[in-house]
């Protein structure tokens, strides 16, 4: 039975025992409101479809946060970036809230706060990112939940922010030469590295020596971008880049991706290329197989794409002018 008393405070209390269920206790400003909730609370018990909320009412989004962060993140490879936009949503005023409290219109004020300068693929992480951390407090943190996941009422915004850059040979020329007057030494050699191998930036880094096989002119690149090592073939020219850094474990000796960033945005805006990102040069490569002839399934064992849909849509970028020297060859029927 439900127990109201009257706490020296002037609210009234609403205690509820009853076997087979957690301790109910709930404080009102008034005591009509506390038996009309006491009377909620034991109809739900005699239903057998009582829930136990107080750990949601009790524990804000920030607490979540915070949990996510300190025991999740740490096992992600991009723990560094997640950590910096995690600490960056805590300051919004959506974190306060508890879970009971926390709504869909909540979320769009969020989302409207954080939209200002920021791609709509950025803004939809942001909330993906904390779908993903109410998901995981309700299955594996083991706190009941609402019945309704607000966030399923959010619309996200559409992307059309897919990069469509593409190097042509006489702009790499122009940055390579850039890139021969940097203080970086391995800078030119990593950049055409990577026309050559459509290798990553961390995949090239992190290549090991004991990983390259110079006599069966292979590399492997272990716990890749997808979790999965991966082997390519090494071309004669990246192979002889390679064999100009005989010592330490690893070929591309660069302390930080910082360091690295500095040197390369500094090369590319002499280039006048200021447009153009490292991980670009994944592009250039890959447009370069394709135009060999390479087949996109031979191209994605090396770029190590798990779909030829991926590799079509965001990498494969050949122009119409790529396409002119072949359309000549053309046998023309008359």
């Amino acid at each position: 039975m439900a127990y109201i008393r009257k706490l020296k405070s002037g609210k009234w209390q609403c205690l509820i025992r009853r076997k087979g269920y957690p301790y109910v206790a709930k404080s009102f400003l008034e005591k009509s409101t506390c038996s009309k909730y006491a009377n909620m609370i034991e109809s739900q018990m005699d239903r057998k479809i009582f829930e136990d909320l107080s750990g949601a009412e009790g524990t804000t989004l920030r607490a979540l946060i915070i949990k996510y962060r300190d025991e999740v993140v740490p096992e992600y490879k991009s723990v560094r970036t997640l950590t910096y936009k995690l600490n960056y949503m805590l300051k919004f005023k959506i974190c306060y809230y508890n879970l009971l409290q926390l709504n869909s219109a909540h979320i769009h004020k969020f989302k409207k706060e954080i939209s200002n300068g920021r791609a709509a693929k950025t803004v939809n992480m942001y909330i993906q990112t904390l779908q993903t951390i109410w998901n995981i407090a309700r299955s594996q943190w083991g706190i009941t939940m609402p019945s309704q996941n607000p966030f399923a009422l959010v619309t996200y915004n559409k992307v059309r922010n897919e990069r469509d850059v593409t190097l042509t040979d006489e702009e790499f020329k122009r940055l390579l030469a850039q890139a021969a007057k940097s203080k970086l030494n391995v800078l030119p050699d990593m950049i055409k590295f990577a026309s050559i191998t459509a290798a990553r930036y961390s995949e090239i880094t992190g290549l090991l020596r004991d990983n390259v096989d110079f006599n069966k002119k292979t590399a492997t690149f272990l716990d890749t971008k997808n979790g999965e090592d991966r082997t390519i073939p090494l071309h004669d020219d990246a192979a002889a880049i390679l064999k100009k850094y005989p010592f330490g474990d690893k070929f591309f000796n660069v302390r930080t991706r910082e360091i690295f960033r500095n040197y390369f945005d500094k090369a590319r805006a002499a280039a006048r290329l200021s447009h153009f990102r490292f991980h670009d040069l994944r592009s250039y490569a890959i447009r370069k197989m394709l135009l060999s002839g390479m087949s996109e399934i031979k191209v994605a064992a090396v770029s190590g794409h798990k779909t030829l849909a991926i590799l079509h849509r965001r990498y494969s970028r050949i122009k119409a002018q790529d396409l002119v020297e072949e359309v000549n060859n053309v046998v023309n029927l008359k």
